[in-house]
């Protein structure tokens, strides 16, 4: 039996950016051929369609996490690296996306609908595409970004245009079952519905959805039973029927009171105050129950409800049930069609956004906000110095360095690229801000930047360790760090005291 899942947590991965290649080439009896590396390939994004054929979201439920291939790099002889595939997972009609902080991002309904849940990275330019009249053979290539990393919430809400609502064991199922093809579970015990039932219903030339929910109970809304958890599979809803047990055997309960429990527990869901009301008396062919529904109809229609009193055993009355649901329908859609559709308004992220910020912190760093700054970062390959010393040509041409300057910011300042994990620390050095290509170029080869001093190595501190004896030795002393030797220099009180001795 398949399981039906309706809320999911999807961790959606897109594909890497492919790196940029580094490439000069070389020929027999053709000298300074030039730089010839290629441009690194861009990651697969990760897409939602919705697929008429599927209708549960337990695919996700079983591997929730999902990733796209990633970019390859460049090749030398201008040759790109190929493009990563992109991942499309089929979703429901209905399924509405979420972000982690419950902020709606997309409503998917309609066949074919796409989302894009995370989007791949840019690749990396080859030296080739860097190259320039000043800057004749760059020894470095840009790194691929990283494909964005998203987690989602989606929640399937049935596409239906009429909802079946009421007390468990009120005939539900046995009514849905009645004037549809759905044979859902029908049993004389509550909460026999797990989960929500859709069937299709013919009503002269009217055809539509009929939606099943499990069995409402006070204090659904607050999460009691099952309603709070397939609630949301009434929103899409035209119109309610509000199915009522006139042969219910417990001495509490009467069709009237029943009623108004489930309007409570809708009013305190919210979103349900427009909808069209429809009353099914239901079990009429139980002596009992005939006599409850004559007794309580017009009580029912004084409220303003369309009563209609049902068998969903006998089918007694469900023509006339049917036909009035189709009217609904057939109104609703007439007017839809007569709404002037809304204008659809897309505004994309600019990828290539200019701006940037610069904060002071109180703990005398400072750091710099901005998507462009932030992707160079991420394209730079700290391996390499001329990669850096192109990094700070680019800061500096945008005005992050004058901005730095204004900001407070002196030389050993410490620097923040990025927030999050993406974070970049540096320790910033204000000289760095004249182009590569103006040095000396006799004395500027591929893959150094002049401007550096020495080889671009981090050169770990060797401490002087001292043996466990002389470690004891210190501890007599009562010097601060044992494991490094340090001589105490006595202060002045110390010697004046021994003089005086």
């Amino acid at each position: 039996m398949t399981t039906f899942v309706d809320r999911v947590t999807l961790y959606a991965t897109a594909g890497k950016g492919g790196d940029g290649c580094v490439s000069v080439k070389r020929e027999k009896f053709k000298p300074l051929g030039g730089p010839d590396g290629g441009n690194g390939g861009r990651g697969g994004d990760v897409i939602l369609i919705v697929d008429a054929g599927v209708t549960t979201l337990l695919d996700f439920h079983h591997s929730p996490h999902r990733k796209a291939t990633s970019g390859s790099q460049g090749y030398g002889d201008r040759k790109d690296g190929t493009s990563g595939e992109d991942l499309i997972l089929s979703v429901p009609n209905g399924t509405v996306v979420l972000d982690d902080r419950g902020n709606q991002l997309a409503d998917l309904i309609g066949t074919g609908t796409t989302f894009l849940a995370a989007q791949g990275g840019h690749g990396g330019l080859g030296n080739l595409a860097l190259s320039s009249s000043k800057r004749r053979a760059p020894g470095f290539a840009l790194l691929g970004e990283p494909g964005e990393e998203r987690t989602l919430y989606l929640e399937l809400k049935s596409v239906a245009d009429i909802a079946l609502v009421g007390y468990p064991s009120a005939g539900k199922s046995s009514l849905i079952a009645a004037i549809s093809a759905a044979r859902p579970k029908i049993a004389d015990y509550p909460f026999t519905t797990l989960a929500p039932n859709l069937g299709v219903v013919q009503a002269g030339d009217t055809r539509f959805t009929v939606a099943d929910v499990p069995g409402l109970i006070p204090g659904a809304s607050q999460g009691k039973g099952l309603g709070l958890e397939f609630l949301r599979h009434v929103e899409r809803c035209v119109a309610l029927v509000h199915v009522l047990d006139c042969g219910t055997l417990e001495t509490d309960r009467d069709p009237v009171s029943d009623l108004d429990v489930i309007e409570a527990e809708l009013a305190q869901y919210g979103g349900l105050e427009d909808r069209v009301r429809i009353v099914a008396l239901n079990k009429i062919d139980l002596p009992d129950g005939k006599a409850m529904a004559e007794m309580v109809a017009q009580t029912l229609r004084d409220k303003g409800y369309e009563v209609y009193p049902i068998s969903a055993a006998s089918r007694e009355g469900l023509q006339e049930l049917l036909y009035a649901m189709a009217r609904l329908v057939q109104k609703s859609r007439a007017a839809a069609a007569s709404e002037e559709r809304t204008r659809i308004i897309l505004r994309p992220t600019a990828v290539d956004d200019s701006g940037f910020s610069v904060q002071a912190n109180a703990d005398g760093s400072f750091s710099v906000r901005g998507q462009k700054v932030v992707r160079w970062v991420r394209q730079t390959n700290f391996k390499n110095a001329e990669a850096i010393g192109y990094l700070a040509d680019r800061l500096a041409q945008l005005g992050v360095e004058k901005e730095l300057f204004k900001k407070g910011a002196v030389a050993g300042s410490e620097v923040r690229i990025g927030s999050g994990d993406n974070e970049v620390v540096f320790e910033w050095e204000p000289t760095i801000e004249a182009g590569a290509e103006q040095l000396a170029g006799h004395l500027h080869r591929r893959g150094e930047d002049s401007r550096l001093e020495g080889a671009w190595v981090v050169e770990e501190k060797v401490v002087d360790q001292l043996s466990d004896d002389e470690i004891a030795q210190q501890w007599e002393y009562n010097v601060e760090d044992p494991h490094t030797p340090r001589l105490v220099e006595p202060k002045l009180t110390d010697l004046d005291a021994s003089e005086e001795k």
